[in-house]
């Protein structure tokens, strides 16, 4: 029982943390001129989730902190929340298969990147939806390089926090590669 409830604490401070680092990230002035370029700090939530406990417990920490970092942001249902949610499961997805197909050839921070693309295309498709135009595809190209650097940050930095738990809870769906650093170990999807 103890690791249960030791387990559900931890997923709950994910939860916490992937909300306050998407309502912080909302405050803060865009990047560049382009609009939606961001850090992306609340997916760090999401890849200490995929890399502690796994896929299931990922979508759980991915889909409450876009919910509650909506509702506590004030964008719960606007435009702002819709390519929210789009950029969260589509980076989600991705870094699912990544991991589950690049085992041992993708280090956590390589997972980071592909989410990180993935998030601003998906965001672009779901923006393109929204407003009917073909023309919105043109910020790819910028957006991308915004997703390289931001998404290597991130995994470096979840890498850097996993050091940080206890020896129980580190890396349990993960193990160290000498060569290539945290890699995934087989899940049983």
């Amino acid at each position: 029982m103890e690791g249960q409830t030791r387990r559900l604490l931890y997923l709950s401070l994910l939860v916490a943390g992937g909300t306050a680092l998407h309502v912080f990230e909302g405050f803060l002035p865009a990047l560049s001129a382009l609009p939606g370029a961001k850090l992306g700090l609340a997916n760090l939530a999401s890849l200490l989730a995929l890399a502690l406990f796994g896929p299931v417990e990922m979508w759980w920490v991915v889909i409450l902190r876009v919910f509650f970092g909506s509702l506590l942001g004030g964008t719960l249902l606007t435009t702002t929340f819709f390519l929210s949610l789009a950029g969260a499961v589509g980076s989600t997805l991705v870094m699912l298969t990544a991991a589950r197909l690049g085992r041992g050839a993708l280090s956590l921070v390589g997972v980071s990147v592909l989410g990180a693309v993935a998030h601003n295309l998906s965001q672009l498709l779901m923006a393109a939806f929204l407003v009917r135009h073909p023309g919105i595809f043109f910020y790819l190209p910028y957006l991308l390089l915004f997703a390289l650097p931001t998404g290597y940050f991130i995994g470096v930095t979840a890498s850097f926090v996993l050091r940080a738990f206890p020896p129980g809870v580190k890396q349990a769906q993960w193990k160290k590669h000498p060569a290539r650093g945290v890699v995934p170990r087989a899940w049983n999807m």
